[in-house]
């Protein structure tokens, strides 16, 4: 999926017809992993409620079993519209991404209208790809849509479950940050990060 990001992000930084007619070939594909992703959750949860109303009927229930598993299958996938995909998580994050990267291409400064201090951006950019729970660079950044927030995908989700298991709301762990109720729901993708922190290391390698 991430492959798939970087290509329609490097075609939207063209802003050519070519590279916008790719964008929404690579976001059809996106849309059909949505959907795929979608029936795969409601088939395992249609099998989950199914199994657990069998073990309270007779033993010979368990022969419809199969027919009922498609039967309401159908029926739920049938109360569904497309339209729902595009609040899909890999849509949205998707979505953003190629925003984020043609907004980005759009207010490029360019080299001679503005000097910049090298050495200020380079050691504001590193502090950018620090997690604050791990104190090292991110990997697979997500960012929280509450407080625009970055944190190491692994690391936050694991607080997350810590906290839950603990009975309690999870804290922002920015210091300074008055976000005290982190969900995983809040929770997308900073691909453009990841990007950036990809080609930081590139650059890191040639020096």
């Amino acid at each position: 999926m991430d492959i798939v990001t970087d290509v329609a992000m490097d075609l939207a930084e063209t802003h050519s017809e070519a590279g916008n007619r790719g964008v929404a070939d690579l976001e059809a594909m996106i849309l059909e992993c949505a959907k795929l992703d979608r029936e795969i959750n409601f088939f395992v949860d249609v099998v989950q409620q199914v199994t657990t109303e069998a073990t309270t009927q007779q033993p010979e229930a368990m022969f419809s079993l199969a027919a009922k598993v498609k039967e309401q299958f159908q029926a739920r996938t049938a109360q569904l519209s497309d339209a729902e995909l595009q609040n899909h998580q890999k849509v949205v994050a998707f979505k953003d991404s190629i925003k984020n990267s043609a907004n980005q291409a759009n207010t490029e400064p360019e080299e001679d209208m503005e000097e910049l201090d090298e050495d200020i951006a380079v050691t504001q950019s590193q502090v950018n790809f620090i997690c604050p729970l791990t104190q090292v660079e991110m990997v697979k950044p997500v960012k929280n849509k509450t407080c625009n927030h970055n944190y190491e995908e692994e690391a936050i989700r694991g607080l997350i479950k810590n906290k839950r298991i603990q009975k309690k709301k999870c804290r922002c762990p920015v210091v300074g940050c008055g976000n005290s109720d982190v969900k995983e729901s809040d929770l997308v993708p900073d691909q453009l990060l990841r990007r950036q922190i990809q080609s930081q290391k590139r650059q890191s390698n040639r020096t």
